[in-house]
């Protein structure tokens, strides 16, 4: 990542805070149609009160240009009941409790077009599951290939569930990918830094 780009944890109130800015990262990433943005921020909004909530941003010159956040997956949120079901038609219990029983949820990992291709991703997402106490990390992206299909599998993500439709997206199909904590592919740190929390001054 380059040294001009630091890291931030944000408590759940300043991510609610933060989410208007943070929408702008993920429009310029994600390019949705515009109606849809009342309701991603709607969204974010009500994930900073899960369990073991977790948000990171990447800042450039104090401007976001990357975040991510995550929670610990529970029965009775939509996502996770959504996968586990069919997770459970796909491939059965066993599997289905293997993967989502002790799970941190990575909800959104975006960077904005500018400033990809240089480790942001990557150090956001080791940021995020660092340290966590959950057995392993799950999340959805769209099916077919992608930078960030090849960011998540270098990290040790596999496909669990391929080719699955989230209810109100029916035409676009996502994969849902799963890996064991501690992530893999570690990213770098500059020499002689400590861990990333510390060093930004964030908590």
């Amino acid at each position: 990542m380059p040294a001009d780009t630091e890291l931030r944890e944000l408590a759940p109130a300043a991510f609610a805070h933060a989410v208007p800015a943070l929408l702008e990262v993920y429009e310029a990433a994600m390019r949705p149609p515009p109606q849809q943005l009342p309701g991603r921020a709607a969204v974010m909004h009500s994930h900073a009160h899960h369990p073991g909530f977790r948000s990171v941003v990447a800042l450039r010159q104090g401007t976001p240009i990357g975040f991510a956040y995550a929670f610990h997956g529970l029965p009775g949120q939509w996502w996770h009941d959504t996968v586990a079901i069919g997770l459970r038609a796909a491939a059965g219990h066993g599997r289905t409790r293997h993967w989502l029983s002790d799970a941190l949820e990575i909800a959104e990992v975006h960077v904005r077009p500018d400033a990809q291709g240089q480790g942001v991703g990557r150090s956001l997402l080791h940021a995020l599951c660092e340290g966590r106490p959950e057995r392993t990390a799950v999340l959805s992206t769209r099916s077919g290939p992608s930078a960030a299909r090849h960011l998540y599998r270098s990290c040790g993500f596999t496909e669990v569930l391929e080719d699955f439709t989230f209810p109100g997206s029916p035409d676009q199909p996502f994969s849902v990918m799963a890996a064991r904590l501690p992530l893999t592919g570690a990213a770098r740190r500059p020499p002689g830094r400590s861990p990333w929390w510390r060093w930004t001054g964030s908590r």
